[in-house]
């Protein structure tokens, strides 16, 4: 279905030119002659657990009080027919959570595995939209043995926070959520039926880049911009949507995919939500209708975010002169774009395109430590103090042991609002520096880190995915080298691996880009783009 008054807007014109009916004709009857050359499946799941929860996405740990809007997963089924039979398929799940943890992969690829045999596991590719509001679903088996190693008991489906915080287990979220995920991809595989699709290119400003320089070198994340000594916003902004749409043979629109180079954290606090794409969601199926599939993609947006650096006043202003909160302005917009191109979407609709899928290990390079980053001093965002990383690492587990016996001894503490929120930000700040130290003896022995990426190939666009949050330029780069006429790079596909920043970050020192956020620096990025690019262009080898 168009937008009312697009469609009005259209069929006039159509009409008026003399070539409505002819065009409409066609459009029939390309549907008609190329039913089951791509087979397209939709179906959704609701993620939102029943119970408290331990919320991700800051220093410390928050305990959910309620749920502000649902958390949702999308399943979209790709098949292509060759002779009758399937020549290619892939499914393609984005998920309101932080992140995709190998733990929630593994068992959504496992538990689909089991309700449709007949689909391979290594095709189903999971993407996260980077909702800071969204329950934890990761455990951090490598500090609960050393720290267990040390003496110090924790359990392992608590490794990532400290200690048991009396809510539902991340494990306990994962088995939950795996299911109704796994539910999800067998329902979009049931529904599939012929249709086809069509891809485009629209603008809408919802992510600016969210690192602040200053004239002495120095840049920060979210630094202010008031101060005297504000030099410049460090890097780049993309501003352009990556669209694809679906349509059944009938040619009626059935989905949207969005691809936007921003995570979606406008939110905080403590209640769950799905963040701006919850408004999205809204806005485009009172638009477009309730049946309406929306799958949301982040890009590559490591130095991205959706809170405005520049003329901050000047916006809020318009948010208070509309009525419409910072996510509701965010999803007009998003659906402003969306709607703007949809008549040229359904008169290009392609009904039989290339569908091609491949899936690969590729090594890179690890960001490789010097000694001066583990002993050299040095104060960091979240770690103000200035000692090195082999001193905080002995301070904060001095700290750590000492509020946990203290908690241990006196249980009322536990009865207290918030008596989680300093224990579990030391035992944070604790777990960076140790991953640095480790890191720092790894490297020896095993200098390359592999990193699940895949590329797909749908007529003349592209998608390439990879598990970072990953720094715009190396999306642009992608983007603009790539042999597709698009190319949706998709972010946090597969195992969270931290950050993958720019040199130029790397110089600034902004959080995204220290050692304790990165496993892969910038060598790994420029390894990570051309390995990338190689593979894309293999999709198109027997062209």
């Amino acid at each position: 279905m168009l937008f009312r008054n697009q469609r009005v807007m259209l069929v006039a014109f159509l009409a008026a030119s003399g070539w409505l009916f002819c065009w409409q004709a066609v459009a029939d009857d390309a549907g008609a002659d190329a039913a089951g050359a791509l087979r397209i499946g939709w179906a959704s799941a609701d993620i939102t657990p029943d119970q408290p929860v331990v919320l991700t996405g800051f220093s410390s740990a928050r305990v959910s009080t309620g749920v502000l809007d649902p958390i949702t997963a999308t399943a979209l089924v790709l098949e292509s027919a060759e002779g009758g039979a399937a020549a290619e398929r892939v499914v393609l799940v984005s998920v309101d959570l932080i992140s995709i943890s190998n733990e929630l992969q593994a068992q959504v690829r496992e538990q689909a595995a089991e309700k449709v045999p007949e689909l391979e596991s290594h095709r189903i590719v999971l993407n996260a939209t980077h909702t800071h509001a969204a329950p934890e679903h990761r455990i951090a088996p490598d500090l609960a043995e050393k720290f267990g190693e040390l003496g110090i008991d924790i359990p392992l489906e608590w490794s990532r926070w400290g200690m048991d915080l009396g809510v539902m287990a991340p494990g306990d979220y994962v088995a939950f959520a795996a299911g109704q995920i796994a539910g999800a991809i067998q329902q979009a595989w049931q529904n599939r039926a012929p249709g086809g699709v069509s891809f485009g290119l629209a603008h809408a400003v919802i992510g600016h880049n969210r690192l602040t320089s200053y004239y002495d070198g120095s840049s920060r994340m979210y630094g202010a911009t008031d101060r005297a000594d504000f030099s410049h916003i460090e890097g780049c902004e993309d501003h352009s949507l990556e669209l694809l749409y679906t349509w059944d043979a009938q040619g009626q629109l059935t989905g949207v995919m969005i691809n936007a180079a921003v995570p979606s954290q406008v939110s905080g606090g403590s209640r769950i939500t799905a963040d701006f794409w919850h408004e999205t969601r809204n806005e485009l199926r009172q638009r477009l209708g309730d049946d309406l599939f929306l799958l949301p993609q982040c890009a590559a947006a490591g130095d991205q975010s959706p809170r405005v650096m520049i003329n901050h006043r000047g916006e809020a202003r318009m948010e208070r002169l509309t009525g419409r909160s910072r996510r509701q302005m965010i999803a007009v917009r998003i659906a402003d774009a969306v709607t703007s191109i949809l008549p040229t979407m359904q008169a290009h609709i392609d009904w039989s395109p290339v569908l091609a899928h491949r899936r690969e290990h590729v090594p890179l390079s690890r960001r490789m430590l010097s000694e001066a980053d583990i002993r050299e001093p040095r104060p960091t965002h979240h770690r103000p103090q200035n000692e090195s990383v082999e001193q905080g690492f002995e301070r904060l587990l001095a700290e750590y042991v000492k509020l946990r016996q203290e908690i241990e001894e006196n249980p009322e503490l536990k009865e207290k609002s918030g008596w989680f929120h300093n224990i579990t930000g030391v035992y944070w700040r604790l777990g960076r520096a140790s991953r640095v130290l480790d890191r720092y003896e790894l490297q020896q022995t095993e200098p390359k880190m592999p990193v699940e990426v895949h590329v797909i190939r749908l007529g003349d666009m592209a998608m390439a995915t990879n598990p970072f949050e990953l720094y715009l330029d190396f999306g642009m780069q992608l983007t603009t080298r790539s042999p597709a006429v698009q190319t949706f790079v998709v972010q946090l596909a597969g195992g969270g691996s931290g950050y993958l920043p720019t040199q130029r970050s790397v110089e600034g020192g902004a959080y995204g880009a220290i050692p304790e956020s990165t496993a892969i620096g910038p060598q790994g990025g420029r390894e990570l783009v051309e390995q990338t690019l190689a593979l894309i262009a293999s999709l198109w080898d027997d062209d």
